[in-house]
């Protein structure tokens, strides 16, 4: 977040400023692996199956993948995001970070609109696509293969990389790159809704909230964090769930894709109407409060610590 305006005078940003995002965007991202991975298998799951495939429901999805394949299997393909989404955090928040302070300019002590945010999250969005897409396809692969023993397609995140080569070319696991850029556009939303929710909070007190009372007070700024990042998430996924949903269609179609990305949403539409648009939905809503909300708290204290600051 852009510092508060006071009457310190403009200063320039260091190289402490610059790294801290990078540094801890790694924290933000083993955060998110920890808490929503699970979900995040069940998501995609219900996502790629459709309306006509293996499972009635998110439920469902829980219970037969737990029952079939053991309660690891809700972690299958975690060992590529337990280094990507580290790499993901530490390049789309460090780059957030740094287009914050782009847009500062030389005035440090200057709060961005909301706008500002919201545009800051956009290059953000679009930065780390070009990282998020191999993790993600990777994954994807990884979550969707079923059979065990001899039977899998893939032995690992390696030889998924080793098929996508063959199949797509030298740049195969950047397949989707334009269909991550897009879905990651929504970035805008979440970084800007995130300042808006952040003013809001930080406009209650705390003897309102609990109804009290005592003396007002502000809310804490870590549980305006965990709040505001809680709610801007499920913000983002409501507006482009659809998106994701195409993305991840064409993303995981076995071989030279049949259906372009563009051509994913008209053929969901004519397959599945709009119910196909939402399917796993209600996991990847659940699942995005508290992954979202405590990966920002995270990241947001660890700001705090590195560039030794109580407040922003």
């Amino acid at each position: 977040m852009a510092a508060a305006q006071g009457s310190t005078p403009p200063t320039m940003a260091t190289t402490r400023d610059r790294v801290a995002g990078f540094a801890a965007g790694i924290a933000s991202g083993a955060t998110k692996l920890v808490v929503g991975h699970p979900f995040d298998t069940v998501k995609v799951r219900c996502q790629i199956e459709g309306g006509h495939g293996r499972f009635r429901g998110p439920f469902d999805c829980i219970v037969r993948t737990v029952r079939q394949e053991g309660p690891r299997a809700l972690y299958k393909g975690a060992s590529a995001p337990l280094v990507g989404w580290a790499v993901m955090d530490a390049v789309q928040l460090g780059s957030l970070s740094n287009y914050r302070l782009l847009l500062q300019g030389h005035d440090r002590a200057r709060r961005l609109s909301h706008l500002e945010h919201a545009l800051a999250g956009l290059g953000a969005g679009w930065t780390v696509a070009l990282v998020a897409t191999p993790v993600e396809l990777i994954k994807m692969r990884l979550q969707m293969q079923y059979a065990s023993g001899a039977a899998r397609q893939y032995r690992g995140p390696i030889d998924v990389a080793r098929q996508l080569t063959k199949a797509y070319g030298p740049l195969g696991v950047w397949h989707g790159l334009p269909a991550t850029m897009t879905q990651r556009s929504f970035f805008f939303v979440l970084w800007g809704s995130y300042d808006i929710y952040s003013e809001w909070l930080r406009s209650l007190r705390l003897s309102a909230v609990l109804g009290t009372a005592a003396e007002p007070r502000p809310l804490p700024e870590r549980l305006v964090n965990f709040l505001a990042g809680g709610m801007a998430a499920n913000t983002f996924w409501t507006l482009c769930y659809p998106v994701d949903v195409a993305k991840n269609r064409y993303m995981t179609q076995p071989g030279p894709s049949p259906i372009s990305f563009v051509r994913m949403f008209a053929h969901i539409r004519r397959t599945e109407g709009l119910p196909g648009f939402f399917r796993g939905f209600v996991p990847s809503f659940i699942r995005s409060f508290p992954t979202n909300a405590s990966a920002i708290f995270v990241w947001e204290s660890t700001m705090r610590l590195i560039r030794g600051e109580e407040h922003h």
